[in-house]
């Protein structure tokens, strides 16, 4: 991969100048910079001075929405670069998004990686070549719809959600009952992916439902005290009907869905990295302006040494993914690696925000500063696509060879 200095890609300083402490930023080559710096000049200038107010109301800022898929982040135009050498950039656009809110990098992977992801993966040949562009500039915006109320961990066993096919002369189709939970980003979707097991062979296919289907209902799901801008949802599937040609020809098992979530797990490694990003610096501007007993907080050496805990934990986070996404660049997808990855980097962010709230003091926690926001929202990311539990019992799995999962 091509590198170039900062003053090469004509930025001015480095984009990740604190926090990316080994300068994982080398990796990137000038036009993809140069993306990046337009990304985030728009959070700077847009994104940023609205979070606080929505993240507190519990809604969206949909006014972001457009102008966000407008910056044409999932396929650039203007990177000349293509192939393996694009998944540092991917991994740092995911960074740069969760650094400024973690809503924000959840509503873009929720199409960029999830929707994507699905499609990619699931898709036959006919169907990607229809459906991949509208993708990717956001004409087809869908959500990946697998968790349901009574099935979380244990999805690959439990899941109720049924299938029914019903044939005819054009090949029939799918009658899809059951409830999906924590769906993001679902009131906007054009399709729903929703993952259900066929009552004939017992085993998961995954459908692409329209949003406004006859029998698909969704509800809000409120109260929520982590990730409060993003909307969440609870779907109920009621005799809905899906014509065979909206199935997803790949997907005839759980092991198809696995192939998907350990592709999908590298990007909310990417997302807890970001978030620790974010509270980092939001705690470091604190302690250098904050003066307490007649000097900076920044200048005790109790400060100082939270600082350091929290820079080495977002070092070694970075490490982390930056090599998982050079490894699955190059084809290399192993359900342990992305587990890793995301067991390791979750804890260090836990640790990280944790850190954060702690030399912030009583204003961490009041939206006055950022530090707040990433706390909380932090909880969520630790939780989903695969807890702490789960991944740890993946790895586990891979050094021993023995499972460890309740059967």
């Amino acid at each position: 991969m091509s590198t170039t200095t900062t003053s090469e890609a004509g930025l001015g300083a480095r984009l990740y100048s604190v926090a990316d402490w080994y300068d994982a930023e080398a990796l990137l080559t000038t036009e993809e910079r140069q993306v990046l710096a337009r990304l985030r000049t728009f959070l700077e200038d847009q994104a940023k001075p609205l979070l606080a107010e929505y993240w507190e109301r519990g809604e969206f800022p949909e006014q972001l929405a457009q102008p966000l898929i407008d910056l044409d982040l999932m396929e650039p135009a203007d990177l000349t670069v293509h192939g393996p050498a694009r998944g540092i950039y991917h991994g740092f656009r995911v960074f740069e998004l969760a650094r400024t809110d973690a809503s924000l990098a959840t509503w873009y992977t929720a199409q960029a990686g999830l929707f994507r992801t699905a499609i990619r993966v699931g898709a036959s040949e006919e169907q990607q070549r229809e459906w991949m562009p509208q993708v990717i500039d956001f004409t087809l915006k869908g959500v990946f719809s697998l968790t349901e109320p009574e099935h979380g961990s244990d999805i690959a066993g439990g899941l109720a959600t049924t299938a029914r096919l019903e044939k005819d002369a054009d090949g029939g189709s799918w009658v899809l009952d059951g409830a999906k939970r924590w769906i993001g980003g679902a009131s906007t979707a054009d399709v729903l992916c929703v993952f259900a097991r066929d009552v004939t062979d017992s085993q998961v296919k995954a459908f692409l439902v329209e949003r406004e289907a006859e029998g698909v209902s969704l509800e809000k799901i409120s109260g929520k005290t982590s990730l409060r801008m993003m909307q969440n949802a609870h779907i109920t599937l009621k005799g809905v009907r899906v014509p065979e040609a909206m199935r997803l020809h790949n997907v005839n098992s759980f092991k198809d869905v696995a192939a998907m979530l350990r592709a999908m797990r590298s990007d909310v490694a990417w997302i807890a990295t970001g978030i620790q990003a974010g509270a980092f610096e939001a705690a470091l501007a604190y302690v250098t302006e904050r003066q307490q007993f007649g000097r900076s907080l920044g200048s005790f050496q109790l400060v100082q040494e939270k600082l350091a805990r929290m820079i080495g934990n977002i070092t070694a986070s970075l490490s982390l993914v930056v090599r998982l996404t050079e490894q699955q660049a190059w084809g290399i997808y192993r359900d342990q690696d992305s587990a890793l990855a995301k067991m390791k980097t979750s804890l260090l962010m836990r640790d990280t925000v944790a850190l954060a709230r702690e030399v912030v003091g009583g204003n961490g926690i009041t939206l006055d500063t950022a530090v707040a926001r990433f706390h909380a929202d932090a909880e969520a990311v630790y939780s989903y696509e695969g807890t702490h539990e789960i991944n740890a019992l993946i790895v586990g799995r891979a050094l021993t060879g023995e499972s460890a999962f309740t059967r």
